[in-house]
């Protein structure tokens, strides 16, 4: 990790150099941002995403140091196979970053269908399960890491959206849970995003300068993965900003 120090700001340069990082949700705002992050510092990159890459829906472009796998990372056996084509590619896994996920509001929960219930925490939790369960043993051999994203509103419970936040805190425990089971081997944290300046966001809100940038969270990622955080495992780092 390089430094460049000037009076008033300091850039922190990641290297990420014959590492392989895995990113699921790789077409979405947050997921593509880190798929540029982490090509930036010298990863390969394998993309992974239920979407089309070459999709009108989709916000990665092909390029360079990016290999891509459509798979439903909802569905164990697309899971697997993707992870063994990724090693079978590769050689290796170093990271995963577990991005894949979708918000939605609701009903108070005496009105809520359950169908929106399965399907938050299969696209929330269950994605972030199974990538994780299928990665842990080539983690295990690079002593790599995993960054998964939970949610501020998962830190309590909320009118509207209920479900969202439950599948959101659970995914800081598995983080925990994962952390705890690998002490010393991979190390797994989660970030916290609040309201993240999207296109989707955009089209469903007012706009705010407070809003964060998923670039700004992707170099949060990178660090975690970074020596600079060899002690930090378990952790839940808010990135909301002021947000």
């Amino acid at each position: 990790m390089n430094r460049a120090v000037d009076s008033l700001h300091m850039t922190v340069d990641f290297d990420f150099t014959d590492h392989v990082a895995v990113v699921t949700g790789s077409c979405g705002a947050l997921g593509s941002a880190v798929v540029e992050a982490f090509v930036d510092s010298g990863a390969t990159v394998a993309a992974c995403d239920i979407v089309d890459i070459n999709s009108e829906d989709s916000l990665l472009e092909p390029q360079e140091g990016v290999s891509f796998y459509q798979a439903d990372f909802t569905d164990e056996d697309a899971v697997e196979a993707t992870m063994e084509q990724v090693v079978d590619d590769h050689d290796r896994i170093d990271f995963l970053l577990n991005i894949a996920g979708t918000w939605r509001g609701g009903d108070p929960i005496e009105d809520t269908d359950v169908s929106q219930f399965d399907m938050l925490f299969d696209v929330n939790l269950k994605t972030m399960f199974l990538a994780s369960k299928h990665a842990l043993p080539e983690l295990q051999e690079t002593e790599g890491s995993i960054v998964s994203v939970s949610a501020r509103s998962g830190l309590e419970g909320g009118e509207g959206d209920g479900i969202y936040r439950s599948t959101k805190a659970s995914v800081k425990i598995m983080t925990e849970t994962i952390a705890e089971e690998n002490l010393g081997t991979v190390r797994a944290n989660c970030v916290m995003p609040s309201v993240l300046d999207t296109p989707m966001n955009r089209e469903m809100m007012t706009p705010s300068e407070e809003w964060v940038d998923p670039s700004q969270v992707a170099r949060v990622m990178q660090f975690l993965c970074s020596d600079a955080a060899e002690v930090t495992s378990g952790a839940a780092v808010p990135v909301y900003g002021e947000a």
